[in-house]
């Protein structure tokens, strides 16, 4: 099990628009609910929570102390302000400890491929994030995958592909594409595509010009 991360909380009064004073403040407004609790009002300090949660993100058991009583939670949720990406609001989900939760975890790419490397390739990964199955404690950051497997362009790495802590079960479809690795696109494939789009925007020119002349033979038939 990991070690469990506290995020201290404090209790808060203030509602609506009042939240934006504690923003101001540098605390950023909260709601706690879930498992064995009423929902609880607080606050956090915004720091503290961007460090908490930029090791924990949503899929790692984090104890909420709450002005000295402290729960297991998870990051259900964060707003985020979107001129400043700096968080406005946090859902916290209190949990039973002895009952399996679902929820997700990032998958990470780790490692060199060969198709990239060698062949110039680009790695695309088509999945950031799995659907599990476990009790708290299992629960981790993320998921490494090595993409040393990629050597040429035919190969991919899917869900199945994935080295899964014990005590973890993947809901996600075990056939679901992760990564695989592009050819980089040629000179000549990217002047076709230009002469594609250029041929489109003379066509679009070529009908609006008609859709006028239309236009204006109708209204002097009138």
């Amino acid at each position: 099990m990991a070690e469990i991360i506290t995020l201290l909380a404090q209790k808060r009064d203030a509602v609506g628009r009042k939240t934006d004073e504690l923003r101001a403040q540098n605390l950023v407004p909260a709601v706690l609910y879930g498992f064995g609790t009423e929902p609880v009002m607080v606050q956090v300090n915004r720091g503290d929570f961007g460090r908490v949660y930029a090791k924990t993100g949503e899929s790692t058991i984090v104890e909420l102390d709450i002005e000295g009583i402290k729960h297991p939670v998870l990051v259900q949720d964060v707003s985020y302000d979107p001129l400043t990406d700096e968080p406005i609001h946090i859902d916290f989900r209190r949990i039973n400890m002895d009952e399996k939760v679902e929820t997700t975890i990032t998958i990470k790419l780790v490692g060199i491929s060969p198709a990239v490397k060698d062949l110039g390739g680009t790695l695309v990964q088509s999945l950031e994030e799995v659907e599990v199955s476990a009790l708290p404690s299992a629960l981790v950051r993320e998921i490494e995958l090595n993409i040393a497997p990629l050597a040429t362009f035919d190969d991919v790495l899917r869900v199945s592909d994935m080295q899964i802590p014990q005590g973890i079960e993947i809901l996600t479809d075990a056939q679901e594409t992760v990564a695989l690795v592009q050819a980089a696109i040629t000179e000549d494939q990217i002047k076709a595509m230009e002469a594609q789009a250029t041929e489109s925007i003379e066509n679009v020119a070529k009908q609006e010009a008609e859709l006028a002349k239309a236009k204006e033979e109708e209204k002097a038939k009138e």
